[in-house]
C-alpha cells in the first residue's frame, strides 16, 4: 500500500513548528518532525498518531551542524520514504550588537536559518521535480523587507535572502510542479520572544499586532497551494510590507531603527 504524503518540518518542537506539524496531519499528510528536544518532539509526534492516524517520524538534528541537512534526509530515506513538503521554519534570533556575543553563537544562526535551510531545500527538490510536485514554505518575516538596525545584526539579512531565495526557486521549478512560499508574518504568538530574551517588551507590545501560529500557518498553507510565492500574513502586516518595500529608505530606515531600539538588548 502506498504511504501517504510526508510533510518535513523544521523547528517543530514549539511554536510555528509545531503549528504547521498538527496543520499537516490534519490534511492526511504524515509528519517527519525536526528539532533539538527530542522529548518534545516524541509528544508531538504521539499527538499527531493519536489525533489524526497519521505517521510521525522523529529526528533530533541541530540544524547549526555543518551537513546536518544529509543526516536529516537520510533518516527519511532510510523510512523508505521521500518529502512531499519541506517547512523550513527552524531559526531564532540574537538581540545584542554583533561583537557582543562569540562568532560561534553568530555562525550557527547563519547555518541554522540560512545553510541547512538551503541544503534541505537542495536535497528534496531533485526528487520532487522528478515526481512532478512539491511544495516548499520557507519561514522569512517582515524584517525581510526592512534596513538593518542595531541588534539583530543578520536576521534581516538572513530573512531577505529567505525571500529571495524563494523567488529564485519558484522561477525556476514552478514548470515542474513544485510551489516555493516564503511566510513573513509579523509578531506571532510564539516562544520565540522567550528563546532571546524579548518577551518582557513583546508583553508590553500592543496585543492587536499579534497573531497566532495557528492563523499565520492556515494562511501560508492556502496560499502555497494557490502558487503564492510571497505571503503576508495579517491586513495591519501587508500594510507594513508596502511601507517598508515603497517609502522613501531613509524614512523607512530612520523608524525602523526607532521601532528596534527597545528589542536591542545592549548599547
Amino acid at each position: 500500500m502506498p504511504h501517504r504524503k510526508l510533510a518535513l518540518i523544521t523547528g517543530a518542537s514549539a511554536g510555528m513548528g509545531a503549528a504547521f506539524a498538527r496543520a499537516y496531519a490534519a490534511r492526511g499528510l504524515d509528519v517527519a518532525l525536526v528539532a533539538r528536544r527530542a522529548d518534545r518532539l516524541e509528544a508531538l509526534a504521539a499527538e499527531m498518531r493519536t489525533s489524526h492516524g497519521v505517521e510521525a517520524l522523529v529526528i533530533p538534528a541541530d540544524l547549526s551542524l555543518y551537513g546536518v541537512e544529509s543526516v536529516v534526509l537520510q533518516a527519511i530515506a532510510d523510512q523508505g520514504r521521500s518529502v512531499d513538503v519541506l517547512v523550513n521554519n527552524a531559526g531564532f534570533s540574537i538581540p545584542r550588537s554583533f561583537a557582543a556575543v562569540p562568532w560561534e553563537e553568530q555562525r550557527d544562526f547563519l547555518m541554522t536559518l540560512v545553510v541547512s535551510a538551503c541544503g534541505l531545500a537542495h536535497g528534496v527538490i531533485g526528487p520532487m521535480a522528478a515526481r512532478g510536485e512539491g511544495s516548499i514554505i520557507t519561514v522569512a518575516s517582515l524584517a525581510g523587507f526592512a534596513p538593518g538596525a542595531a541588534g539583530h545584526s543578520l536576521y534581516p539579512g538572513a530573512k531577505s535572502l529567505a525571500i529571495k531565495f524563494t523567488q529564485a526557486l519558484d522561477a525556476e521549478y514552478r514548470r515542474a510542479g513544485i510551489r516555493v512560499t516564503a511566510l513573513c508574518p509579523g509578531f506571532v504568538k510564539t516562544e520565540f520572544a522567550a528563546a532571546n530574551g524579548t518577551q518582557a517588551l513583546m508583553d508590553d507590545s500592543p496585543r492587536l499586532f499579534f497573531q497566532t501560529a495557528e492563523a499565520v500557518v492556515e494562511t501560508a498553507i492556502a496560499a502555497n497551494a494557490r502558487g503564492k510565492v510571497v505571503v503576508v500574513p495579517g491586513l495591519h502586516n501587508k500594510i507594513a510590507a508596502i511601507l517598508l518595500r515603497y517609502l522613501p529608505e531613509p524614512w523607512v530606515s530612520a523608524a525602523v531603527r526607532a521601532g528596534s531600539a527597545k528589542y536591542h538588548l545592549e548599547p
